[in-house]
């Protein structure tokens, strides 16, 4: 097979296999089955491109292949039951879908439905983020496995547990309306936020960021936009993860070393996501709802994408949305975030303050940025033998190579205890 011809399968796939997936979902209401014919309309790809070339339409091609097994499946199914019924069992055709139909009906909500089953609660947060990963974002379960730096094995279980349990709980296929659907959307707002942040900040191995899931969680995250575009939240994480992931360049040095956001080269940010960022924001907002918890936290990320140069940024209305932030989640993690932002607006000594009342929280034991950002206010305060013992600390409790090299080299550059 030419490279060519690969990387064309490949593409189109990646773009084309929710739409797929969510279509044969639609036909054929089980989840194994709609991915197992998709993926043979994959295979299909691969045998006959190669020798027949591309089709002038790759994505319908697949498309027709994909639904045409569904049919010639479900009328295979028909005739076994056909034959049942020959010894006994009445098969109710009342109450059989008509796939003939289904075939033709609008596919709108073919990609939403597929995203709402993938993230469905009833499942654990590891398989809704394997299954949307596999289903929706179409990568393979080795690269998931690579992702997420776990077994490949591991992976290939909880995805096959995964529609074990879709199936074994009776999951509707139907896609909820009004405040249902606004209940279901948490979900998968959490799982591509999920996604996104294991990028943007792995939880171990010796990389900083794993790029590709930011890439992923961002191509999820517009998909949800043209689904749902009524919902301000789908937008405001959108406006979030394009804002953080537009200073994703400057986030490292030449080394892979992690760089501080007030160190951060700015001309490094990049203009076209900051922009659609600022967009995303402005949608969210103009639909006249109260903010939610990734609309605020994309308003603070846009304090920081408007600002210059670190000066420049409005820390005092930074403080007042992670006010905002903190009375909605009641998180003790935002509480840290806001302390650094009054660390900012006023100064490092009512800062440490709060910082201090946190540390007794259950949820920032073993939380290494707690013991950061307290090193921190005390270097500010001239109290460098009292940070260093903080800074190591950090770097016991931090699970990332590159965080822990950070934090133990900042110790060792202040004076000894």
């Amino acid at each position: 097979m030419s490279e060519d011809v690969s990387r064309t399968i490949d593409a189109v796939w990646r773009i084309e296999s929710p739409r797929i997936v969510g279509a044969l979902l639609r036909i054929t209401r089980d989840v194994a089955l709609a991915e197992e014919l998709a993926q043979e309309a994959l295979l299909a790809a691969l045998e006959r491109w190669p020798e027949q070339g591309i089709p002038d339409n790759p994505s319908a091609w697949l498309v027709v292949t994909a639904k045409n097994r569904a049919l010639d499946e479900l009328r295979r199914r028909k005739m076994l039951a056909r034959k049942h019924e020959e010894i006994g069992r009445e098969l109710d055709e009342r109450d059989a879908p008509d796939f003939e139909t289904a075939l033709d009906e609008d596919v709108g909500d073919d990609v939403l439905r597929l995203v709402l089953i993938a993230c469905h609660p009833v499942l654990s947060t590891e398989a809704r983020v394997a299954l949307t990963l596999r289903l929706v974002a179409g990568l393979t379960t080795e690269e998931i496995a690579r992702a997420f730096l776990v077994a490949e094995p591991t992976v290939a279980q909880r995805i096959v547990r995964a529609k074990r349990t879709l199936a074994e709980a009776r999951v509707p296929f139907e896609v909820p309306r009004g405040a249902e659907l606004a209940e279901r959307l948490g979900s998968v707002l959490e799982v591509v936020y999920l996604v996104f942040n294991e990028g943007y900040l792995a939880t171990s191995g010796d990389d900083l960021m794993r790029p590709q899931l930011c890439d992923d969680a961002l191509r999820l995250g517009r998909i949800l936009a043209a689904l749902v575009p009524d919902e301000p939240e789908v937008h405001g994480l959108v406006a979030l993860m394009e804002l953080s992931a537009s200073r994703a360049d400057a986030r490292v040095d030449g080394k892979g070393d992690p760089v501080l956001l007030l160190d951060q080269d700015r001309a490094r940010w990049s203009p076209l996501l900051i922009r659609r960022g600022l967009e995303a924001l402005a949608r969210a907002e103009q639909l006249g709802r109260p903010l939610g918890p990734y609309t605020i936290q994309a308003a603070i990320a846009a304090c920081h994408a408007r600002a210059r140069a670190p000066e420049e940024t409005d820390w005092t209305r930074i403080v007042a949305l992670y006010d905002a932030l903190a009375q909605i989640t009641g998180s003790p993690v935002v509480e840290l975030n806001r302390a650094v932002a009054v660390g900012m607006a006023f100064g490092p000594e009512q800062a440490l303050e709060l910082v201090d009342a946190l540390e007794e929280e259950p949820v920032l034991r073993g939380y290494h940025l707690l013991h950061a950002v307290r090193a921190d206010l005390l270097i500010k305060l001239g109290r460098t033998r009292e940070a260093r013992p903080e800074l190591e600390r950090a770097a016991f409790l931090a699970k990332n190579t590159r965080d822990k090299q950070m934090l133990l080299a900042r110790a060792a550059s202040l004076p000894e205890r």
